[in-house]
């Protein structure tokens, strides 16, 4: 079948190819009504414009290049999609890059593929040493590049979320739940945004005079949450364990189930992030909330419209705290206190018939 061209639309929406070309190229000085119709027999005819023809005659296309650490896991993927949808917005396209490995000898070679195909700016969102990030930045040369996931000493430009105030969050409010005996499930320690969260909730503890009863680092996979809380308790006996992230408090969730341990009556369990399925864990997922959406946004603006400074751009995101289900008081078995309740009412009654 011999493809639709340009005079074929022009033809079937009565108008100019030039006219055309304007539409496709998003120009000025079309009118609404002649928009309109060009993108009616453009559905019609299923015309599907020849991006690359369009680069090679000059035309801009505002393209961006995101390198991302595995989709597989919730956080990752949400920012991508975010991503994806504000650079949509703005007119443009989104090229992934997806590296299984951190090192710098795989991030620059993503890095030299995504650059090759003219991008307008990069988003990196892979756990990165300063030292990395900054070969990175340097190599990308004019091409502006915002990292997401770097320590705030790397000389780049980065968003980041707050790490110490989520730590903050978690601790608090399970100190407040009158729990003590806390156990750490942490994610990887080559991970940066891991070993903060991690030093944020033995900064927190420390303040507050308590210790850790036990602490174990998982892979940021739900098989991983599950098999190191088995580990956890095994070794001790927590009320309550801060997870770095909540996929792996699933796997926590699920492990404690299988050894009939209560969750939140026995054994309180915070996450973090907040990603889109925690509410509907069993039970829903208390967390720190890590505004994705925002991120993704935020990066895509800024990459667009990069400031031009002497030093790197550090822009930092606030974190909250949500809670539902999946903590309470410490010692607050619902099971044990319907119980008592039980007890105790048996004991009026015996009273009563005295």
């Amino acid at each position: 079948m011999k493809p639709i061209t340009l005079y074929d639309v022009a033809r079937h929406a009565g108008v100019s190819y030039q006219t055309v070309s304007r539409v496709i190229n998003q120009a000025e000085h079309v009118s609404a009504r002649t928009r309109e119709k060009v993108q009616l027999a453009m559905a019609q005819l299923h015309y599907i414009p020849n991006r690359g023809a369009q680069q090679l005659a000059g035309k801009r296309t505002r393209t961006l290049g995101l390198m991302t650490t595995d989709l597989a896991l919730h956080a990752p993927s949400q920012i991508a999609s975010a991503v994806k949808t504000r650079t949509g917005q703005a007119g443009g396209t989104t090229l992934i890059s997806m590296v299984e490995q951190h090192d710098l000898a795989t991030c620059t070679a993503a890095l030299q593929e995504l650059l090759s195909q003219r991008v307008e700016g990069v988003l990196i969102n892979v756990p990165l040493e300063d030292d990395d990030a900054q070969a990175l930045a340097a190599q990308a040369g004019t091409t502006p590049v915002l990292f997401l996931d770097v320590s705030p000493t790397a000389a780049v430009n980065s968003l980041v979320f707050d790490a110490d105030e989520g730590a903050r969050l978690g601790v608090a409010h399970l100190l407040g739940q009158g729990h003590s005996a806390i156990a750490l499930l942490g994610g990887p320690p080559g991970s940066v945004s891991a070993r903060a969260r991690f030093s944020g909730w033995q900064a927190a503890l420390s303040q507050a005079g308590v210790t850790p009863c036990a602490s174990a680092f998982g892979d940021w996979s739900a098989a991983s949450g599950y098999e190191k809380t088995h580990l956890l308790l095994a070794t001790s006996t927590p009320s309550a364990i801060l997870v770095a992230n909540d996929q792996m408090a699933l796997g926590a969730i699920r492990a404690c189930a299988e050894k009939g341990i209560r969750v939140p009556g026995q054994v309180s369990v915070v996450g973090y992030d907040d990603t889109a399925d925690s509410a509907w864990y069993t039970p829903p997922l208390t967390t720190v909330r890590q505004a994705f959406k925002d991120a993704g946004q935020r990066s895509v603006d800024w990459l667009l419209n990069p400031e031009e400074t002497a030093q790197p751009v550090q822009m930092q995101l606030p974190v909250t705290l949500v809670v539902r289900g999946s903590t309470s008081p410490a010692n607050d078995d619902g099971e044990n206190l319907a119980q008592r309740l039980v007890e105790l009412a048996q004991l009026v009654a015996r009273q009563e018939t005295r």
